[in-house]
């Protein structure tokens, strides 16, 4: 910032009473030395330099942005040089209708608009921006991009100049180039708490993009010859068939990083443009989650536990992909796993492998399914027994038929909630009257967002948008409850982490003799609910009363 833009800047804050004429004095006499009057005034203590930021922008007329939580376009940000950007403090975040929005810490130095418009081409659209937040997304994009650049460099000197089998060593070698952009991702991953790496061809280029609380986020894009190399080392690693570009093929490998041992299951599925790669991440320390620490209300966890003490009978978790089942049922085995049982597993694939637990991986072309592999469990004298998901008539006949000979059985299925799971298993073609003895609980289940706890916002609701919803309250009296904001912590999205959602039906006479007489899924509905059960939208409710949840979240996450 230079000496007459640092003066025009004082002159700005004095106005607008954030500081005095005396502390402008002071910090001009501090930043003869080349410092910003902005980080000056910081370091003083005398102004903060968001709220600087704010003050010119409204002074000036211009637009403020927090850049800790903005989504930086990465096309935009790499229009001008990591050089020029670290010059003037100024980073390209936006392209729209046919302008480049710049975020700037100083919008009236004219010579760097005039040299952004030179050197992108476009019409300059200023933004204000606090300068530690700017100077923190310049490094970012600099650091990331010298890696890319790295690696995109000794990858592109030896693309079209090497053999087939020559590239082949490369993407086997630890040293190569795309070894370390591989690091680079699942290290990011980790570290940001993603669920799902997404590698994706698309017709120009490659896309890479986490799934974080269940939403997706853009984190890099790279030439498209730069797929086949990292398509290749992480077929190596997963232990698939790298010559194999036409079927879908699975695979997994583990890695630890900052002393937390991670699983990636990965999935390679052929597309027109390309072979996309879904990886997905499961940390080994959640599965020692105790169904307490999952975010059960004491009802729906008095129920479960109830199921989970009998030795006998069928306990179904039902829900989505990805609303964590596993998870679940994981913690039910640490709660019933004891050196006094036999607990053997039968999965597809083997998600957590854990010492002391004999876990069965199903295999379909070598004929060992989920039936086949149960029809031997059984005859292992096992006292629990874990099937990953009831897929077919034959899995539910054999599982329903295990619960009735003195077998604890925990399995999974598909359906949207815990009362259409018993008309789901009828459509199966298993006996009503089986079904009826041999399940003693269902667990539906949800994953929603969870608040931040920094940012988080008490409000009021209205009580047209309350009914709207069927949220429960007193008319005149509508309760306080929170709602998203964002913040530097949660990267603006006003969600951090997650929080289970649960739905528990117990099997009592009344459901019995129901589900014996094929009734529908609401007359079963009904009827649970008339006996105590919490519904996943009722206990959803909860969890926003009690602050851990938004409306807007359940009602996304449940029908």
């Amino acid at each position: 910032m230079s000496a007459a833009s640092g003066k025009r800047l004082g002159r700005i804050l004095v106005q607008s009473g954030l500081i005095t004429v005396e502390q402008l004095e002071e910090a001009l006499g501090l930043s003869a030395d080349g410092r910003s009057l902005t980080g000056v005034l910081s370091d003083l203590g005398y102004a903060d330099d968001a709220k600087i930021a704010q003050v010119v922008a409204g002074q000036m007329g211009l637009t403020y942005v927090d850049l800790a939580g903005f989504e930086i376009d990465p096309n935009a940000a790499t229009m001008i040089g990591i050089d020029m950007a670290r010059r003037y403090t100024v980073l390209p975040i936006k392209l729209q209708d046919e302008e480049l929005i710049v975020a700037m810490s100083d919008p009236a130095n004219i010579l760097a608009i005039d040299d952004l418009r030179i050197v992108t081409g476009f019409e300059i659209r200023p933004v204000l921006a606090a300068e530690s937040d700017l100077v923190n997304a310049i490094e970012k994009f600099a650091t990331a991009s010298e890696n890319v650049a790295d690696m995109m460099g000794d990858l592109e000197d030896k693309l079209g100049t090497v053999s087939v089998d020559e590239e082949e060593e490369d993407v086997t070698s630890e040293n190569a180039p795309v070894a370390k952009l591989m690091n680079m991702i699942i290290t990011e991953a980790i570290r940001q708490g993603a669920g799902n790496i997404y590698v994706e061809p698309q017709e120009n280029d490659m896309r890479i993009r986490f799934r974080i609380d269940g939403v997706c986020q853009e984190i890099l894009r790279s030439p498209k010859r730069l797929h086949r190399q990292l398509l290749g080392r992480i077929k190596i690693n997963s232990g698939m068939n790298i010559a194999e570009k036409r079927v879908p093929q699975d695979g997994r490998f583990g890695v630890v990083l900052d002393g937390k041992a991670v699983d990636f299951r990965v999935a390679v599925l052929p597309l027109v443009h390309g072979e996309l790669v879904v990886m997905r991440l499961l940390e080994r320390a959640s599965i020692m989650m105790s169904l307490e620490d999952l975010g059960f209300l004491e009802q729906p966890l008095t129920r479960l536990m109830e199921a989970l003490a009998l030795p006998y009978g069928a306990l179904l978790v039902t829900g989505p992909t990805g609303s964590g089942k596993s998870t679940t049922l994981y913690a039910a085995i640490n709660k019933t796993s004891d050196v006094g049982i036999n607990l053997i597993t039968v999965e597809d694939p083997v998600e957590y492998r854990l010492p002391g637990l004999s876990q069965v991986q199903v295999h379909e072309k070598a004929g060992l399914t989920f039936a086949a592999a149960l029809r031997s469990i059984l005859r292992q004298d096992p006292d629990t027994v874990m099937i990953g998901e009831i897929r077919d008539k034959e899995t539910g006949t054999i599982a329903i038929e295990a619960a009735l000979t003195g077998h604890l059985v925990l399995s999974t299925l598909h359906t949207n909630d815990a009362p259409s799971t018993l008309t789901r298993l009828t459509e199966m073609g298993i006996e009503p009257f089986l079904i009826a003895s041999a399940v003693t609980c269902v667990l539906a289940q949800r994953l929603a967002r969870r608040l931040c706890v920094e940012c988080k916002e008490q409000y009021t609701p209205s009580e047209e948008v309350l009914t709207r919803v069927g949220f429960p309250f007193e008319p005149g009296n509508p309760p306080k409850i929170y709602r998203a904001t964002g913040c530097k912590k949660c990267n603006n999205i006003g969600y951090k982490g997650r929080v289970g959602i649960y739905e528990v039906m117990s099997m009592s006479e009344n459901i019995e003799r129901l589900a014996v007489e094929n009734a529908s899924t609401d007359e079963i509905k009904r009827q649970a609910i008339a006996e105590g059960m919490v519904t996943l939208r009722e206990d959803g409710f909860k969890k926003v009363l009690l602050g851990q949840t938004s409306i807007e979240e359940i009602m996304r996450v449940v029908v």
